[in-house]
């Protein structure tokens, strides 16, 4: 009967939307990695990561953009769904059999909750983690990379370009030969040359200490004659390592209990952010469906061009929500409401118009 018809159109609609998002998920997932990838690359040759870390950090970026990619790729995925229904007569047939494209939102939501159930976790429980995880990778590769500073035949210099190191030889007992130091200091340059060097341990292990053996210094300021000349039997030089301090120190590292807990500016832009993730994705489904409707004739792509542009419109003003937020321009309450419920309002609008109801048109014919 009518009943064991609307199962049936029900898995139908999700059976179609389910089968558009595996092909449209992973292409966007691809254009976002590429277009993230040389930013990370970038990052990574500035904070002088190897190679391990980076990709470890590329892997952790992948999971952290499933947050902004679910919603966008179920947007677009319904659209070109139901787009392709209506495309095909369709939903022509459907209407024949008394269900109208009202009927569309009860498959849609269902699929958009569970999505919305699996973007929530992620935003409030696994970003925070992988967030966590990449700032943990950064600190321990740092210190790993000047923990190795020198090696044979490589310069070498530390994170913050102040010391570089050139080291011609090392024998297995970690004694150095034909050593070369530059360090800047402010706008005075030091440079040091030694026939050998050998490394100590700092005590407490927060680094190590470069010897110099029978080698002279020179510094001064570049560009000027007012250079001095020193020779030395032993000069000592210290490699701070970085502070191995890996405690969350950002918003989006945080928990979301704690991020409420401590409160605050930053904190409760956070937690809107977070909360954004999961009410975008359903307000985008309910704006899909009314969006997606087209005659027989039209592509099932015509629509897509104006889907992008409300996405783009959506996403930006939940940007400058954030910032917002952040600078207490507004009220903590409003959060990013003010940006939800305009959009909920252009669903609420485009449904009416979708179920034939001309109020204007109704008076002209009145009149």
């Amino acid at each position: 009967g009518a009943e064991t018809l609307s199962r049936i159109l029900d898995r139908y609609v999700v059976r179609e939307i389910v089968r558009t998002m595996s092909g449209v998920t992973p292409v966007l997932l691809v254009i976002l990695v590429g277009t993230q990838f040389a930013r990370v690359l970038a990052r990574a040759a500035s904070d002088r990561l190897p190679r391990d870390a980076m990709f470890e950090l590329m892997g952790l970026k992948t999971i952290e953009y499933l947050t902004v990619l679910l919603p966008l790729a179920m947007f677009f995925s319904i659209v070109l769904a139901l787009g392709r229904l209506y495309r095909d007569s369709e939903m022509t047939v459907m209407a024949a059999c008394g269900i109208g494209p009202s009927r569309l939102y009860r498959p849609v939501m269902l699929i958009t909750g569970l999505v919305a159930a699996v973007l929530a976790w992620l935003a409030f429980d696994a970003r925070p983690l992988v967030a966590y995880r990449s700032h943990v990778v950064k600190v321990e590769a740092q210190r790993q990379l000047q923990s190795e500073l020198i090696v044979p035949s490589r310069f070498r210099s530390t994170s913050d370009g102040r010391l570089v190191f050139y080291a011609r030889s090392m024998d297995d007992d970690g004694t150095l030969h034909d050593i070369f130091i530059q360090r800047r200091r402010g706008e005075q340059i030091e440079l040091a040359i030694a026939a050998q060097a050998v490394q100590r341990t700092i005590a407490g292990g927060d680094g190590r200490e470069l010897v110099l053996l029978n080698g002279r210094r020179f510094f001064g300021a570049p560009g000027t004659s007012d250079m001095k000349i020193v020779t030395f039997e032993e000069h000592g030089i210290p490699v701070i390592l970085p502070p191995a301090d890996t405690r969350p120190d950002d918003p989006e590292m945080l928990p979301t209990l704690d991020l409420l807990l401590v409160g605050g500016p930053e904190y409760w832009a956070e937690i809107h952010w977070r909360l954004a993730s999961p009410v975008s994705l359903i307000i985008l489904a309910l704006l899909a469906v009314p969006l997606a409707r087209s005659g027989t004739r039209s592509s099932r792509y015509d629509r897509l061009g104006f889907a992008v542009l409300l996405y783009l419109i959506y996403s930006n003003l939940l940007g400058v929500a954030y910032s917002l937020v952040a600078k207490e321009s507004t009220p903590t309450w409003l959060g990013y409401w003010w940006v939800h419920l305009p959009f909920f309002l252009l669903v609420f609008l485009m449904m009416i118009w979708q179920s034939g109801w001309r109020p204007f048109r109704r008076r002209a014919g009145k009149a």
